[in-house]
């Protein structure tokens, strides 16, 4: 690396407003430092740009593990369930051989039966022996109609 030091920098200086002049040296010199921060920007932007790619190839190569790990786990959830569907398929075959061989020691298998419910039949969740206790409303009335009903009766 260039070794600057301060003398260094004096005699730099010196030179500069020898060859330059002292009425264009502040010219001068922002127009260097202009460049010099464009430069240092310049280096800081492909500095970022590298550093991007680089997390950016990190992140595909994390991204194939996952994936292969993933086509892993669906490989051996699907022999899993090949051999799931072999043993469940041996042994209803084996019920069912047993079942016809001794029907009158089988256990009796009920029916499945439709309730019949009719599920488009909005009902009430809560008991109305609940609603009655707690007070919840279950007729609406107006304020005017509710102070009517509620008014003391004259006394004659």
């Amino acid at each position: 690396m260039i070794d600057i030091g301060l003398s260094k920098m004096a005699l730099v200086g010196a030179v500069a407003l020898i060859v330059i002049g002292p009425e264009k040296l502040p010219r001068v010199a922002r127009t260097i430092g202009t460049l010099l921060g464009k430069a240092q920007r310049y280096v800081a932007d492909v500095k970022a740009e590298v550093s991007r790619t680089m997390e950016m190839d990190e992140l595909r190569k994390m991204k194939e593990q996952v994936e292969g790990a993933a086509r892993d786990v669906e490989q051996s959830i699907q022999t899993e369930a090949r051999a799931f569907e072999k043993d469940w398929s041996e042994v209803s075959a084996s019920l069912h051989d047993a079942y016809e061989s001794a029907p009158d020691s089988a256990p009796i298998v009920p029916v499945y039966q439709n309730p019949g419910k009719n599920w488009r039949l909005k009902r009430g969740t809560t008991p109305r022996w609940y609603k009655a206790r707690a007070g919840v409303r279950t007729h609406v009335q107006s304020g005017a109609a509710r102070v009517a009903r509620f008014r003391p009766k004259k006394s004659r």
